[in-house]
């Protein structure tokens, strides 16, 4: 409705995670809603494989290892029928073991290589130049990550990473810091160090720490 009205998109992309389902089922319903989404030049961001650890109540921490990775045939099964959508957009958030949240070192073993074998099985598949990346890619689960494997995966046709984790860390440091810097203005309505008869509602007035919060 709001394309029909203003002739633009609301948004200028959508994520589809059925990274869960079916790689057909999930290949052919982002078909669909590509088909849907080129016309109002809306891009899809699509999700291969699973990514580990827990977010927004989904727990995979004990998912299936081969999981966590992704074969270039599959990554080739995505690119080849996304491809044929006309004017269609897309990126592939495909697995090279990505989790959410952060962990100890050693936890988590990225491997972006998966990511460059993909893009030379592809464009061997399409008869381009050695070197080419045709797909591109998306990096989920990217906060605490090595700065070398994410280095890496920029050369591999990474062009997105989601890095949720890390920002909820920096918005909450900014409440943490707040009512440490506050504490004591923030036991009563009226009364702190400055004075019994001293109000407080400039510091538990929520919208101080939230501002704190956005500053950091």
């Amino acid at each position: 409705r709001y394309f029909e009205r203003y002739g633009e998109p609301l948004f200028s992309s959508h994520m589809i995670d059925l990274s869960e389902e079916p790689l057909e089922e999930n290949i052919e319903t982002c078909v669909k809603y590509l088909t849907r989404m080129a016309k109002m030049k809306v891009g899809l961001e699509m999700e291969l494989g699973i990514t580990g650890g827990e977010e927004d109540g989904v727990n995979n921490e004990d998912v299936n290892p081969e999981d966590l990775y992704s074969k270039p045939e599959e990554i080739w099964q995505v690119y080849e029928a996304l491809s044929k959508v006309p004017d269609g957009v897309f990126t592939v958030a495909a697995a090279f073991g990505n989790v959410h949240g952060v962990y100890q070192p050693g936890n988590v073993r990225l491997e972006p290589e998966i990511l460059g074998n993909a893009q030379k099985y592809i464009a061997e598949k399409l008869g381009l130049p050695e070197g080419s990346k045709p797909v591109k890619f998306v990096f989920h689960g990217g906060s605490g990550s090595d700065l070398k494997d994410i280095r890496q995966s920029l050369e591999y046709g990474v062009v997105k990473m989601n890095i949720d984790t890390d920002t909820q860390w920096s918005y909450w440091s900014g409440i943490k810091d707040f009512e440490a810097k506050y504490r004591d203005y923030l036991q009563t309505q009226i009364g702190n160090p400055e004075g019994e008869a001293k109000p407080n509602k400039k510091y538990y007035d929520p919208r101080a720490c939230l501002r704190a919060a956005e500053e950091s």
